[in-house]
Parts: structure tokens; C-alpha cells; sequence
């Protein structure tokens, strides 16, 4: 099942997420909707559940081998900051220069609710950060500086604008 996914402005997306307690059947079942979601926004790597307005920690991200699960994370260690190019299924259409770190070190349970530790490099460290971010309410316009972020949110007015206009 599709679920609805927030856009900016949404509250849910500025909220810090709560921990999972344990997973559950509900956890599972949050998993396969946000799973089915992500399958249904074609180019897209990652969703956080707050993006789906629930405010657990629990992203996935698929990077072409199936989908995966990480539940609380937590960033432990970080290497070698960069500049990357983003986008965002909750800033549909726009892309952002946002500072990233090369290599990220991030602790966390899977759907088994096995704790184990990611190393990532290059892109998979990037959307891991990206996810991170979602669960603790921060967007990639707060990474961006003040005149990439003015330009970003008046180009996202305008296809909001013309997405209505197609739509009405």
C-alpha cells in the first residue's frame, strides 16, 4: 500500500523522531507500506517514516540490491567532508548543493532487530545522512546556505504552482 508522502511545510517533517521500542508487527507492516512507496517514486533511493508522517527513527533505502531497514540510528563516526547534489521526495523537483560527510560510521537495529554497526563510502554514506536527517526534523535546505535555500524554496513555489495548475 502507498502511502502519502509529506512535503515541505508538513509539521511531521520538523519533528525529531521517537525510538523504536521493538520490532513488531506494526514496525514490519510500517516497513512493507514504506517499502511499497518508495517502489512507486521511481529514481528515489531512501524514505524516512517521518516523510510518511509517522514519527519513529526507521528509514530504508534501496540502492539497487532490495530494499533495507535501519531502525534508531545513530551516526558514531564521519570522515572527509564534501559537497553533494540532493534532492528530496518531500521538496519534489528541486536539487540542493548540500554538505556530506565521504564516509559515515552509523549504529542501528535491522528488521531482524540484530544492532549492528554500517560503513558506508561515496553515495550509500550520502543518502544515509540524507535519511538521518529526516528522522531528527532537518531538511536539505537547512544544510544549504541562506541564498541556495531562498532560490530552492521560490523554485519549488513555482512547480507547485504549475503542478496545481495541471491538476485544476
Amino acid at each position: 500500500m502507498v502511502m502519502e508522502i509529506r512535503i515541505i511545510g508538513d509539521p511531521a517533517l520538523r519533528e525529531k523522531c521517537r525510538d523504536v521500542g521493538s520490532v513488531d508487527e506494526e514496525v514490519e507492516d510500517l516497513f512493507k507500506r514504506m517499502r511499497d512507496t518508495l517502489a512507486a517514486s521511481p529514481g528515489r533511493v531512501g524514505l524516512a517514516a517521518p516523510q510518511v508522517g509517522v514519527l519513529k527513527r526507521i528509514f530504508i533505502y534501496d540502492l539497487g540490491h532490495g530494499p533495507n531497514c535501519i531502525i534508531n540510528p545513530e551516526i558514531i563516526e564521519t570522515e572527509n567532508k564534501t559537497v553533494c547534489e540532493e534532492g528530496c521526495l518531500s521538496i519534489p523537483g528541486i536539487s540542493i548543493s548540500v554538505p556530506r560527510f565521504q564516509r559515515v560510521k552509523v549504529r542501528c537495529a535491522t528488521l531482524s532487530g540484530h544492532k549492528i554497526v554500517l560503513e558506508a563510502e561515496g553515495f550509500p554514506a550520502q543518502v544515509l545522512q540524507h535519511e538521518y536527517d529526516h528522522l531528527e526534523g532537518v531538511l536539505i535546505i537547512d544544510r544549504c546556505d541562506s541564498e541556495e535555500r531562498k532560490r530552492a524554496l521560490q523554485e519549488f513555489q513555482q512547480l507547485q504552482i504549475q503542478r496545481e495548475q495541471a491538476t485544476a
